[in-house]
């Protein structure tokens, strides 16, 4: 199931901004997409695929995104999923050495005022 909403922004290739996940539905304003607006203090502009190591990273700087939580539509993040991610904790992992792949063609244009294309190119999964 695709989210009928209007996709707005460019992607850091210069394209339209493509949907990063409709399940689990992501994206700051649960669209699927990693466009922000104003409301998004945290930028959650990068669409990357999940792995363990990242995961384990990102819990052990206060933020579990493996562990489910029903009461607010989370399911929980496995390896292989696809999810809006702040940029400054993609910058962060990308300093520790456990970035997880990005697609870029769904990571918004925004997202390069954090690291280089030539950065986001090196670490692209599509």
């Amino acid at each position: 199931m695709k989210p009928s909403v209007k996709i707005t922004g460019r992607n850091v290739l210069g394209g339209e901004l493509q949907i990063c996940s409709a399940n689990p539905l992501t994206g700051f304003y649960r669209d699927g997409c990693c466009r922000t607006g104003s409301e998004d203090h945290g930028l959650h502009t990068v669409c990357v695929v999940m792995t363990e190591e990242f995961l384990e990273f990102s819990q052990s700087r206060g933020n579990d995104l493996s562990t489910p939580h029903p009461e607010f539509g989370f399911p929980g993040l496995l390896p292989g999923d696809r999810w809006c991610l702040c940029a400054l904790r993609w910058v962060e992992a990308l300093e520790a050495g456990c970035a997880p792949r990005l697609m870029l063609a769904a990571t918004h244009g925004s997202m390069l005022e954090f690291a280089t294309l030539e950065v986001l190119k090196a670490h692209a999964a599509d």
